[in-house]
């Protein structure tokens, strides 16, 4: 693996000011910058301890390749970031953060030239799924309608619903898998291989549910609020989210590894922005040992295969839409699709993985030097696995772009024990913080009432293991400070 060192964030003391605070986060992902904001703003002395020399976890940016090639190492496209309430209700774009829209969100291309687009207008979307036009109106466009209240009721803890109706609609389509969905409301091969592609983020196979949530809750993202970048990189989230922290009196403190609760200063609350089995062990036997035996048994995701790309000049594709998209799906039919998540669940190694991939510098020329791109694509794969699966992505991009290998100019691959490496979060190379099937999606990382508190009272999880889950979002972080000025800081 090359080089991972992401680009310097901002200029951080070596060691707090104060002697004690009401809060330490440890870690410096989007959670815990939010965690810590919301805490800040409330009047919460809050210090933040990263390990690494720069912050942001998953939402780092580096120079990967080449000089003059930024690469987002982790997340790269943010749907709910654009949406986040969290973020909205910070001054993010005094710091900097601007979102960067394509002309169409998302391109699901096929071997006979022709192509599924997610544009942010329903009519648009419609008009590329062949026979399913008016099935996708019909499907999509009441959810639409009600799509705030959706948002607001799935995205955090299990709570009952401020607007059931809307929730009941939703949960007619989205308790289901996708291919039992698509197999109900669509005809055509348009629509399945559309949602299919958007519901394999989750990590999970498509014949199970809720598979059919994540790609209805993605979906209306799209036409709700799109699936934008950050210009510059995603470093540019973690950025603003820093200043703005120091701005409203919040410390960080990077290059700290914290391994035992007793090097912290004295707080009244800890809040771990780590996944959760990082957080007990940590946390040692201020956790009662019930406790950890339950987040032993929490269940990761499968992991992640990623390849960075330094471009010579555009992607040739071979569909017209699919230069206007940021986000592309790789993955050919639903069926397609379905073996292929579903080998990865079995331990296998897909020949034909689903590819996500990001084509970030067509839209934000910031990413690269005149005239060349940078490209982000990854692929699921068994839980630490050690296997190179460039030529596997490869010949996917290739099906849909011939010539693509003739424009490279550098590559960068990460594999799962890697981003383990990379990032001790990421167990396995799961850059989901668990797995989010129906048994967790809500009980992520061990069943409780309130997901971001433990049976010690002033030790909280704030990170991606706990409700919404994966995602720049900073929902996780929200919630658990929240829970914190709850339960130990009134």
């Amino acid at each position: 693996m090359a080089s991972m060192q992401p680009v310097p964030a901002v200029s951080n003391p070596t060691s707090p000011t104060a002697s004690s605070f009401d809060a330490i986060v440890v870690g410096s992902g989007p959670n815990g910058l939010s965690a810590a904001i919301t805490l800040a703003e409330a009047g919460r002395s809050v210090l933040v301890i990263e390990a690494k020399e720069t912050i942001g976890g998953g939402t780092r940016t580096a120079e990967l390749t080449l000089p003059g090639f930024r690469h987002d190492i982790c997340a790269s496209v943010h749907p709910f970031g654009a949406f986040s309430p969290v973020f909205k209700a910070m001054p993010l774009e005094r710091y900097g953060l601007e979102w960067v829209e394509p002309p169409v969100e998302l391109a699901h291309p096929f071997d006979d030239g022709s192509a599924a687009i997610l544009h942010r207008s329903i009519e648009v979307t419609s008009g590329f799924l062949g026979d399913d036009a008016d099935a996708w109106r019909s499907l999509m466009q009441p959810l639409l309608d009600d799509v705030e209240a959706i948002f607001e009721s799935l995205l955090g803890p299990l709570r009952l619903p401020h607007h059931p109706v809307a929730m009941a609609r939703f949960g007619l389509a989205g308790l289901r898998s996708i291919v039992g969905l698509s197999k109900t409301s669509f005809n055509d091969r348009y629509a399945p291989a559309l949602l299919g592609g958007i519901a394999a983020h989750a990590f999970v196979p498509l014949t199970r549910p809720p598979t059919a949530a994540f790609a209805l809750m993605l979906g209306l993202a799209g036409h709700f609020v799109g699936w934008p970048y950050a210009r510059g990189g995603s470093q540019s989230i973690t950025n603003a989210l820093a200043a703005y922290l120091r701005d409203v009196g919040g410390e960080i403190v990077t290059g700290w590894h914290v391994t035992n609760l007793r090097e912290l200063p004295p707080a009244r609350a800890v809040l771990f922005d780590t996944a959760a089995r990082g957080m007990v062990d940590i946390a040692g036997d201020a956790l009662p040992s019930g406790y950890r035996r339950q987040i032993g048994r929490f269940r990761r995701s499968p992991g992640a295969f990623k390849v960075d790309y330094a471009l010579s000049e555009p992607i040739p594709w071979t569909n017209a839409e699919c230069h206007k998209a940021g986000t592309l799906h790789l993955g050919g039919t639903l069926e397609e699709m379905t073996a292929s998540e579903q080998a990865v669940a079995d331990g296998k190694h897909p020949a034909n993985p689903v590819v996500i991939a990001a084509q970030n510098s067509r839209f934000d020329p910031t990413r690269a030097p005149d005239g060349q791109h940078t490209f982000w694509a990854y692929c699921h794969v068994p839980n630490g696995s050690t296997v190179d699966m460039t030529g596997a992505i490869e010949s996917q991009i290739e099906r849909y772009a011939p010539g693509f290998r003739d424009i490279v100019l550098a590559r960068h691959t990460i594999n799962a024990e890697e981003f383990e490496a990379y990032n001790p979060n990421y167990i396995g190379g799961d850059i989901n913080g668990g797995l989010q099937d129906l048994r967790q999606i809500f009980t992520r990382p061990a069943p409780r009432i309130d997901p971001y508190t433990t049976p010690n009272p002033r030790l909280f999880l704030c990170s991606s293991s706990t409700p919404p889950g994966g995602g720049v979002h900073g929902l996780c972080g929200w919630f658990a400070a929240q829970s914190a000025m709850k339960r130990v800081l009134r």
